[in-house]
């Protein structure tokens, strides 16, 4: 696959399907709902569907759900043959009013500004996925979540694998941890068939790990490598996994790590941006910190590996910051150890 090199290439790449994509939905049985998709990976991911579902021939409807507040990201859907359907989710009576499908991919749920708004991160985070579990209880749901509700760990380890009991740090963690408990009570009282998403940070090159340290070292910003080791994974592969889990849903639910098979040095890291930009990188800070890291060992078993290795998103994101593209301007804060962002 080719480095993106401009905001077209980036979201085709993003959205375009590979054969295990088209396979699971020549299998897949009833239409998917994408609910929270209005934010940095819903659009990409039901793109990726809708077209998955095209080249299998197969008679999907593809529904998007958000607030759409704004509205160009529901124009762009539509145009693309995608239902897009506004809705506040922690509205009940919106909730109810949503159509079935068989099948649903739950992305919505509150991070950056949790800190400042401890009562709306509970409410999005929690009361939403309550509401959505009950009206979709005979759906399969894939509930995203993140690597956040696990423990801190050193940077020499592999990470935390789904067997390591939670451990949040900060109210936002959780807060998270909430929503896959409320999943996990849908599987086990209404049997509904649940897969517990555990993201960590999912790269696309606008935003994410590697572009966070990445533009630091173009800027000539310092780069902290108190929490010296971070996880990264090129975000159309959690798209292909996102929807290829929904063939792993269970009850009671199962928990699956998503990440990059790597615990990647963030010395090395900007070592290696120095180079790529000419320039030296500045380092503030001494290795031996908490790191929040994932074992993906799982969902490579389950799912295969990344169809874009570490090395290459590196490249890619060399590429993309030293031509000027685009940042979301949402650090991830893979910096921070309180829980709080």
């Amino acid at each position: 696959m080719r480095a993106p090199e401009n905001e077209a290439a980036l979201e085709e790449a993003l959205s375009e399907p590979d054969a295990r994509d088209v396979g699971l939905l020549r299998r897949l049985e009833g239409d998917v709902a994408v609910l929270g998709a209005g934010g940095k990976m819903g659009p990409s991911l039901a793109r990726r569907i809708r077209r998955a579902a095209d080249a299998a021939g197969a008679r999907t409807r593809v529904v998007a759900v958000s607030r759409f507040s704004d509205p160009a990201i529901a124009e762009a859907l539509r145009a693309d043959g995608i239902e897009c359907i506004p809705c506040d989710l922690l509205d009940p009576g919106q909730v109810d009013a949503l159509p079935d499908c068989a099948n649903v991919l739950y992305l919505s749920g509150m991070k950056f500004g949790s800190s400042g708004r401890p009562d709306l991160t509970w409410m999005q985070n929690t009361v939403a996925p309550a509401l959505v579990a009950r009206r979709y209880r005979a759906s399969r749901i894939v509930a995203f979540s993140t690597g956040n509700v696990y423990p801190l760990v050193a940077g020499e380890t592999d990470g935390c694998d789904e067997s390591v009991p939670p451990a949040p740090v900060g109210e936002y963690a959780q807060s998270c941890l909430g929503r896959e408990r409320v999943f996990e009570y849908a599987a086990r009282e209404a049997g509904t068939p649940v897969l517990i998403f555990r993201l960590f940070y999912a790269v696309d090159l606008r935003y994410g790990t590697l572009a966070d340290i990445a533009r630091k070292v173009r800027a000539g910003d310092p780069v902290d490598v108190t929490v010296g080791h971070v996880n990264a994974l090129w975000q159309g592969d959690a798209n292909s996994y996102a929807l290829r889990s929904l063939a792993l849903c269970e009850s009671p639910a199962r928990a699956l790590n998503v990440t990059g098979p790597d615990a990647i040095s963030v010395r090395e890291a900007a070592s290696f941006f120095a180079r790529r930009f000419g320039r030296e990188a500045i380092i503030t800070g001494r290795e031996g910190g908490p790191c929040l890291l994932g074992d993906a060992g799982l969902a490579v078993r389950l799912l295969g590996p990344p169809a874009v290795s570490t090395a290459e998103l590196m490249e890619w994101c060399a590429a993309w910051v030293e031509h000027g593209g685009r940042s979301l301007g949402k650090p991830t804060k893979f910096e921070r150890t309180d829980g709080r962002f």
